[in-house]
């Protein structure tokens, strides 16, 4: 794997072949590790990290849900993290923050444990390669989304992604680039790492809360740029077949970016490519990451 020099780790600036945890880490064992997706994207003005801000604001609230107190201020992460671009000399990147407990005793209770935080900087493309524009082929999962009655699903939280990871691995092994999760009723909740919209008679929709999901900065994004667009967006929930029968659907993510889907459980989506909607939210979310609409600025955490 491709990497930076540096990674910021409790406050300083290590090489990355240095940054090291011990082998009984309480959070490598339990699951609990906190963590956020960020990008930095390369614009006219020099590197940029899309909606800084709100990435720190869902990974502050993901802690909170596991009562997990983070040593430093949200303030302090983004500065951290624009520092991080700097000493590195980014223009463009993948971000992982994460917080961890330490190895200072094994058993459950994460009482007595030190609370890390690291700041990962990763080179990093298009999550599904030339298929961000041509689109992608995906299984509805035989694994449900995970309940709130069980987990917070709300929480970026590494347990979670065990579910994720199931789901995934099922879909590629099966020939497919992708995995849809149904929640315990019935509903489309999301994808391996990715929210879910569809569109039908010129209008967006998308799962609500309750489905189960991960509120996506991405997915708020979106919703943000088809309102300016004078495109609504009905939230609510989508059975299985629903999505069949869509006009177009695509996936939101900060990995996956703005992805087609073009096929779901060998069933062709529209006309089996990207739709004209998907590629108009598409082409503005790409400008608006890449710095070329200033009416959005306000998302750009620009480096310099």
């Amino acid at each position: 794997m491709k990497h930076f020099q540096k990674i910021w780790m409790n406050g300083k600036f290590v090489k990355f072949a240095d940054a090291k945890i011990h082998i009984l880490c309480h959070s490598l064992h339990y699951g609990n590790a906190i963590f956020e997706g960020i990008r930095c994207y390369n614009t006219p003005k020099g590197p940029a990290v899309f909606r800084l801000r709100e990435h720190l604001n869902r990974l502050f609230n993901s802690a909170k849900a596991y009562q997990i107190e983070i040593p430093y201020s949200k303030e302090e992460l983004r500065k951290a993290t624009l520092e991080l671009m700097k000493v590195n000399k980014v223009k463009e990147c993948y971000i992982r923050p994460i917080v961890f407990y330490g190895a200072e005793h094994i058993g459950l209770e994460p009482e007595g444990l030190s609370v890390n935080v690291a700041i990962i900087p990763v080179v990093f493309g298009r999550y599904f390669k030339d298929k961000f524009e041509k689109g992608v082929r995906a299984k509805i999962s035989s694994w449900c989304r995970i309940n709130p009655l069980i987990v917070p699903p709300q929480a970026k939280c590494s347990g979670n992604y065990a579910n994720s990871l199931l789901a995934k691995i099922e879909a590629v092994k099966g020939g497919y680039d992708e995995a849809i999760m149904q929640n315990i009723s019935g509903y489309i909740a999301e994808g391996s790492g990715e929210n879910v919209f569809i569109v039908r008679q010129g209008k967006l929709i998308t799962p609500p809360v309750h489905a189960g999901i991960l509120i996506g900065v991405t997915r708020d994004s979106v919703m943000r740029i088809a309102k300016d667009m004078e495109i609504e967006t009905i939230i609510r929930d989508i059975p299985r077949e629903e999505l069949y029968i869509a006009d177009e659907a695509f996936f939101t993510g900060t990995a996956a970016e703005i992805t087609p889907i073009v096929e779901v459980d060998d069933r062709r989506i529209g006309d089996g490519r990207r739709g004209a909607i998907t590629e108009k939210i598409q082409k503005k979310f790409f400008e608006i990451v890449e710095g070329k609409d200033e009416r959005y600025y306000e998302w750009l955490e620009f480096v310099y």
